[in-house]
C-alpha cells in the first residue's frame, strides 16, 4: 500500500509537471493574454485542466482496459491537431477576433461603440442580489460561455495528443487496471492544479500592464499570438513532414 501511495503522489506531481509542457504554456498564454483578472485566468487554467483530464482518462482507460494500439498515422494526426489549434489561437489573437468575441459574446452585456451599457430594473436588482449568493453564477456569468468552452476544448485537444504516452507509462508501472485508472485521475488533478497556478502567474504581467502600460500590454498580447502561430507551424511541419504524416511511411512514438 505504501509503494502504491507513493506512486499516486508521484502521479500528482508529474501531472503538475506535465502542465508546464511548452505547447500547453503557449496555448494558455495566448488565451490569458486577453483576460483582465488573475481570477479569470486561474479559472481558465482549471477549465483547460478539466478538458485535458477528460481526454486523458477516457482514452487512457481504453488503452489500459482493452490494450488498444494507436496506429502511427492516427497518433501523428492527434499531435498535428495541437499544432493546428495553436495556429488558430494565434490568428484569432493577432487579428483581434479573440478580444472582439470576449467583449461581444458575453451574458448580460450590450455594447455600443465599445462601451458596455447596463439596464437595471427593480426586479433585475432583486434577481442579481439573489444570484450574488452563488459563487458559480458570479464566476461563470462574468467569464461567459465562449470563455468557458474555449479553454475546455483546448485542453481536450491537448489531452488527446498526450493520452497514449501517459497510459503506456502507467501500464509499465501499475499492472492492476483499476488502480491504473485511479492514477490517471490523480495525474489529471495534478495537471489541473499545475495549470491553475501557471495561468494565474501568466496573467499577472498582463493585468498589471493593462492599466499602467497600455503599449507594453499590447506588445505582450501580440507577442503571445506570434509565438502561438510560429509554434503551431513548427508542430505541423514536424508531424507532417519530419515524422511523415503526409508521406507513405509515418513514424510516431508516443511522448
Amino acid at each position: 500500500m505504501i509503494p502504491f501511495l507513493s506512486i499516486i503522489a508521484l502521479g500528482f506531481f508529474l501531472g503538475m509537471r506535465h502542465a508546464t509542457d511548452a505547447d500547453h504554456v503557449v496555448a494558455v498564454t495566448t488565451i490569458v493574454s486577453r483576460e483582465r483578472s488573475v481570477r479569470s485566468a486561474a479559472l481558465i487554467g482549471v477549465l483547460w485542466g478539466l478538458g485535458h483530464t477528460i481526454t486523458i482518462f477516457l482514452v487512457g482507460s481504453l488503452i489500459i482496459l482493452f490494450g488498444i494500439i494507436i496506429p502511427p498515422r492516427l497518433g501523428l494526426t492527434m499531435e498535428l491537431s495541437v499544432g493546428l489549434m495553436l495556429i488558430l489561437l494565434g490568428i484569432l489573437n493577432l487579428s483581434g477576433m479573440m478580444r472582439w468575441i470576449t467583449q461581444n459574446i458575453a451574458p448580460g452585456h450590450s455594447h455600443s461603440r465599445g462601451t458596455t451599457v447596463h439596464t437595471h430594473t427593480p426586479q433585475d436588482s432583486s434577481e442579481k442580489a439573489e444570484a450574488s449568493l452563488s459563487w458559480l453564477d458570479r464566476t461563470f456569468g462574468r467569464v461567459g460561455l465562449y470563455q468557458v468552452l474555449r479553454p475546455l476544448a483546448v485542453g481536450i485537444v491537448h489531452g488527446l495528443a498526450g493520452s497514449a504516452a501517459v497510459a503506456l507509462l502507467v501500464l509499465t508501472t501499475i499492472r492492476v487496471p483499476i488502480w491504473a485508472m485511479v492514477y490517471l485521475l490523480v495525474f489529471g488533478l495534478g495537471t489541473v492544479a499545475g495549470m491553475m497556478l501557471i495561468t494565474a502567474a501568466i496573467a499577472v504581467p498582463f493585468t498589471f500592464s493593462e492599466t499602467r502600460f497600455a503599449r507594453m500590454n499590447h506588445i505582450l498580447a501580440t507577442a503571445s499570438g506570434i509565438v502561438s502561430l510560429v509554434f503551431g507551424l513548427f508542430i505541423v511541419y514536424e508531424m507532417g513532414f519530419v515524422n511523415g504524416l503526409f508521406t507513405r511511411h509515418p513514424m510516431w512514438t508516443p511522448r
